[in-house]
């Protein structure tokens, strides 16, 4: 440990320091009396250089030891943070309707004015209450986002549409074959022509209350004729 004397206006040092300041003292006695102001502020001037250079070290090493002790953010936890809040975020908006599952559905439609559809084997579209009717039953296949093709199970007749507004049964897959399919308010079903308007404005699938086909330019998405619930068939029918 260094201690610090003064002596006459001269600052002495003793202690494992004091070669330090030694050195910086004249060899002669003549010329450390005659500047002692000078010798005084050498010395203090090394003691605040040492001190600066001391209290920096404990400084650094502190910092350091803090930066080498923070443990690292693990990206695993960070993943499945961030997957766990976009499933919660996409889970807000999902919606589920079990009769429109799967890419070929088998269904039956029920029509708002309690019609069973149906198309023949040769190609006639009308309505019937007959639950056990095989033409009854129909494979409504996606064909591309909100657009179906409704095929007869046992006529293999496509449900389609006219120009003018006529349903009909064919037998290949066509542009009169293709329908925006749609749930409305009442939790009804709804099937406009995608090829074919009239007047800018849909047609419709639709049954009238004596269950014949309605004419598509007569249909309206409101009017409860054109609405129709897919009933689930038992996949062995």
């Amino acid at each position: 440990m260094c201690r610090w004397k003064v002596t006459k206006g001269a600052v002495a040092c003793s202690g494992p320091l004091s070669c330090l300041f030694s050195s910086s003292s004249s060899p002669s006695s003549s010329s450390s009396s005659s500047s002692p102001s000078s010798s005084s502020s050498s010395c203090v001037l090394l003691l605040l250089l040492l001190f600066l250079a001391l209290s920096a070290l404990p400084a650094a090493s502190c910092h350091d030891g803090h930066r080498s002790t923070r443990s690292p953010r693990s990206p695993d936890n960070h993943n499945s943070s961030g997957a766990s809040s976009a499933t919660a975020v996409v889970g807000r908006h999902v919606r589920s309707y079990d009769h429109l599952q799967g890419d070929v559905r088998k269904r039956k439609l029920f029509s708002y004015q309690k019609f069973f559809l149906r198309i023949d084997k040769n190609g006639k579209v009308n309505g019937t209450k007959n639950d056990k009717d095989p033409f009854t039953i129909f494979e409504i296949k996606s064909v591309e986002v909100g657009i179906v093709a409704i095929r007869g199970l046992h006529s293999t007749n496509y449900l389609a549409l006219t120009k003018k507004g006529t349903l009909y049964g064919a037998k290949e897959f066509g542009v009169d074959c293709m329908w925006t399919e749609r749930i409305e308010e009442n939790k009804y079903n709804t099937y406009a022509s995608v090829e074919h308007k009239n007047k800018k404005k849909f047609m419709f699938v639709g049954l009238s209350v004596s269950g014949k086909p309605m004419r598509g330019k007569k249909t309206r998405r409101k009017n409860t004729a054109t609405h129709f619930l897919p009933i689930p068939v038992d996949p062995q029918s």
